[in-house]
């Protein structure tokens, strides 16, 4: 990952010419473009000296040997936070004053068991680290109490364990990034089927720690549902879950480790339902004059016990902008709603999927726009980190953000949200909004915002995002449905599980990691 972009220096491209030219209608002239988007080099005198001593790493490099232990620049920069957009900016200013003090890259989960008692001994803080991608702060460990901080890189673990054909079930290792868990699993024929949108370089530590949820996830469920069984290093010893694929036991405790965030232990090991690789694939688009109209055939959809396998809907301004297409954004205005309906399987499925769609959305009021707006979505779903570094690079500050409701109480939790952004950003912004995950109950709303600060962008970024996560709070959505707690989050999880289970959370944490190194700050209230 470019430490002060997204993804890869191959991929960065300027604003193509139709987004530019909305960009300068919405805000006004661009800023000239910031830096060379090729440029990797770190600015050595950003960061501090390492806290630790060849003495206090001799133990480290025993058990995982010299090159497994890293202090140069690059790689602590590398580690430093993740990738929201004022991860990006402290970034981009040199600012590198939470960088790790050492790297570490266990093979095992007895590696990783040897770490976590070095660790112990020297009072050093562990970071769990995958891919990088988090975007809540869930990366910066609190220093305070701790001798040093150690980035815990699980990427060496990258093996596919076992493969239960009978079961339907795979054990993967924690470092194998999104790509490389499908590749592996193809050669069985199977898939995960989980896509989220940072699916290029996320792994499958990550997402089980994160209950990360795909775009895929009307057909093949959130992650959290796909994990069977749990294998996790902690202080204290292992934690090994998952025996049935359903028990009465008592409680889930594979639940207590999922969104963890590395608090808890390192996850080494996960069992994983997996499904069949789909012989065809077909997306789709659909046109809904309004937000209410297409939310509303979603709610039916959800509700007739049909679900396509991807189904999202874009309000009116991002259909406007039209973010199913990254490449001609703002080129193509549709019109209405655009709603993104895909379907996989069998060639059967596929054609009897389609047409229970086709059926209940015609009859809810929707347009077919044929395959051309679903296939340019499938084209760039994972392209949308790009744009927004391009548009960083002429001054225009772009976040997301998001949260889940009940059906019932979706249109006032969008309100409220638009809402508070039109209060706490300058007066020239854009807030777009999709429906991004879907159940019977209720769906997830995810919002991206647009603006340019003058000034402290990052000062006036938290002022705005937390009067949104105080109107999330006060109409009883949850703070997050798929990014996570961190450290950004941590105030409103207090009000949304109380003072019983903020005491049930401090509770785990004082058992399993009596000496609080595990991520310290990170989730627990």
């Amino acid at each position: 990952m470019h430490p002060r972009r997204w993804g890869s220096t191959q991929r960065a491209a300027k604003l193509p010419p139709e987004a530019l030219a909305l960009v300068e209608l919405a805000f006004g002239p661009a800023d000239d473009v910031i830096g060379d988007p090729a440029d990797t080099t770190i600015n050595d005198n950003a960061l501090s000296p390492s806290s630790l001593n060849d003495q206090a790493l001799d133990g480290l490099r025993a058990c995982l040997g010299v090159n497994h232990v890293l202090t140069d620049a690059q790689s602590r920069a590398s580690h430093t936070r993740g990738k929201s957009t004022p991860d990006l900016l402290r970034a981009r200013a040199d600012d590198l004053v939470d960088a790790p003090d050492a790297i570490v890259r266990p093979a095992s989960h007895d590696e990783v068991t040897a770490i976590i008692e070095w660790a112990g001994q020297h009072g050093v803080a562990i970071v769990p680290f995958g891919g990088g991608t988090c975007v809540t702060g869930g990366l910066v460990a609190r220093r305070e109490g701790h001798s040093a901080i150690v980035s815990l890189d699980l990427t060496r673990m990258k093996r596919l364990i076992e493969v239960d054909h009978e079961s339907m079930t795979a054990t993967l290792e924690p470092g194998l990034r999104g790509p490389e868990a499908e590749a592996l699993l193809a050669e069985h024929g199977l898939t995960l089927g989980h896509f989220p949108q940072s699916f290029e370089y996320a792994t499958i530590g990550g997402f089980a720690a994160t209950r990360s949820s795909g775009q895929s996830s009307a057909g093949y469920g959130r992650f959290d549902a796909m994990v069977v069984g749990l294998r996790v290093a902690t202080p204290i010893g292992e934690l090994t879950l998952g025996s049935a694929p359903a028990t009465a036991a008592g409680p889930d405790l594979r639940q207590v480790i999922l969104g963890s965030e590395g608090a808890f232990g390192v996850i080494t090991g996960v069992r994983l339902r997996v499904r069949r690789l789909p012989e065809e694939l077909s997306y789709e688009g659909w046109s809904w004059p309004d937000f209410e109209g297409g939310a509303q055939a979603i709610r039916s959809l959800a509700q007739s016990g049909h679900l396509p396998t991807v189904i999202r809907l874009s309000d009116e301004a991002e259909t406007a902008i039209n973010l199913a297409d990254p490449e001609g954004i703002g080129s193509d205005n549709l019109g209405g709603c655009l709603m993104i309906v895909g379907h996989e399987g069998t060639p059967q499925d596929v054609a009897r999927s389609r047409a229970i769609t086709t059926e209940l959305l015609s009859g809810l009021g929707g347009s077919a726009l044929g395959s051309t707006p679903g296939e340019k979505w499938s084209h760039g779903r994972f392209d949308a980190p790009y744009l927004r570094d391009s548009l960083l690079d002429v001054g225009i500050f772009v976040e997301t953000l998001e949260t889940a409701t009940f059906w019932s109480n979706r249109q006032a939790l969008y309100d409220a949200v638009t809402e508070a952004l039109r209060l706490h950003l300058p007066e020239k912004h854009l807030v777009l909004c999709h429906i991004s995950h879907v159940y019977e109950t209720g769906c997830s709303l995810y919002f991206t915002v647009a603006t340019k600060f003058s000034g402290d962008a990052l000062t006036s970024w938290h002022v705005a995002k937390s009067a949104v996560n105080d109107a999330i709070a006060s109409v009883g959505a949850t703070i997050t449905h798929h990014h996570a707690i961190g450290t950004d989050h941590k105030p409103w999880l207090a009000k949304e599980v109380g003072p019983v289970g903020q005491s049930i959370l401090r509770a785990i944490k004082q058992e399993l990691d009596p000496d609080g190194i595990m991520n310290p700050g990170v989730m627990i209230p």
